[in-house]
């Protein structure tokens, strides 16, 4: 099968749809399909054997480590050239919407996927009062795929009762190899903690976004004044977050990947996650599959991979306390904690990326045939 995959954001962009774009790519080729990416242009013109077909862009202005690629006739004639079987549309919001213009002019099966909360994100940029106006927004482009996908029930639920149509879950996955809890390394730990490898480490890894409420971990860290705390990535809210968490045991990392990431995870005693807009939180997988516990807002997608007390802990985001009693808990409980870490391993095996391509490959198959029996049936 030929894919053509559209996506407002990819390589060399590290981020958790990156992530699965990378795997799903990989993954797809592997089982002899033929794939092409399109992108905003990054300097990247293969991966895993895909082309990747990159449209110049410029700075999201309030995201400036996005770019914004608009539509235009060359990416038209690059699907000509292609002769894709299904395009898929991941995100639909500028450069995808040349996908859903494509796919229509060229009577192309059209699936699409969201992996963006961005109806959330807009009260994080004082944009709330154009959430509806977006609702409606995604609601008309969605709406022009034969299939949705979603990568949470939450997601379902939600995008569903906002009056898109056809929608469905494309499960979640995680390199159960990379993050692996025989990673953990004394070096790692040390440097996390700058050289306190002794005091409870907590982890956070993600982007350092407005939207990821990261400054919730603060009165955490207050309440256990021994603990430190290791932010791995970066993004636009770095400089305020450096302000926040000023005169604190915090550490800003960067990014790190490969099996220093996964290092990281194995290392830590606890991953904090504060976000209340996650689609899914594959990062969350991540630190579940090298067995770091994870204490984590109960919302959205998070409930789909967190049971909370069995494999790591949910708070309620409303409560203030929820995050340090949680944390708390943890620390303090050694022999429960050693039963989360085997329980959240133990979940994080059920979810490799073999197993959510072969999901998408049906799919794939499910809206063609569909296709192919509408035009036997109007011809």
């Amino acid at each position: 099968m030929r894919v053509a995959l559209f996506t407002e954001t990819f390589l060399p962009k590290v981020d958790g749809i990156v992530t699965r774009l990378r795997h799903t790519v990989e993954h797809l080729q592997r089982n002899g399909n033929q794939v092409l990416v399109v992108a905003p242009e990054g300097g990247i013109t293969e991966y895993k054997g895909a082309k990747v077909y990159g449209v110049s862009g410029f700075p999201l202005p309030l995201y400036p480590e996005l770019k914004m690629a608009l539509p235009r006739p060359a990416i038209g004639h690059e699907l000509e050239r292609f002769k894709p079987d299904i395009v898929h549309v991941v995100n639909p919001a500028v450069l995808g919407l040349s996908g859903l213009f494509y796919a229509k002019v060229q009577k192309i099966p059209l699936v699409a996927s969201y992996h963006t909360h961005l109806p959330q994100y807009l009260q994080h940029y004082g944009l709330g009062m154009l959430e509806g106006l977006l609702w409606e927004l995604l609601k008309t482009a969605h709406n022009q795929a034969e299939l949705n996908l979603c990568t949470s029930t939450a997601m379902v639920e939600e995008l569903s009762s906002h009056g898109i149509e056809r929608v469905d879950l494309w499960q979640r996955g995680v390199d159960t190899e990379l993050f692996h809890p025989d990673l953990t390394c004394p070096q790692m730990r040390s440097r996390l903690s700058q050289g306190h490898p002794d005091s409870p480490l907590l982890l956070y890894v993600g982007r350092l976004s407005a939207e990821k409420e990261i400054e919730r971990i603060k009165p955490v860290l207050e309440a256990i004044p021994e603990a430190r705390l290791a932010l791995v990535g970066d993004g636009p809210h770095r400089l305020a977050l450096e302000k926040h968490f000023a005169e604190t045991n915090t550490h800003f990392v960067g990014y790190l990947t490969g099996r220093d990431l996964g290092a990281a995870f194995a290392s830590a005693d606890a991953f904090l996650f504060p976000s209340r807009t996650e689609t899914l939180g594959l990062v969350l997988l991540e630190a579940m599959a090298a067995g770091c516990p994870v204490v984590a807002a109960n919302s959205g997608g998070i409930v789909d991979i967190v049971t909370s007390g069995v494999n790591g802990y949910l708070f309620d985001p409303k409560d203030e306390q929820g995050a340090i009693a949680a944390t708390l808990r943890l620390l303090e409980q050694k022999q429960e904690r050693e039963t989360i870490r085997q329980n959240a391993r133990l979940e994080a095996e059920r979810w490799g990326w073999a197993a959510a391509t072969r999901q998408l490959q049906e799919y794939y198959q499910q809206v063609g045939a569909k296709r192919l029996a509408e035009n036997v049936l109007v011809g």
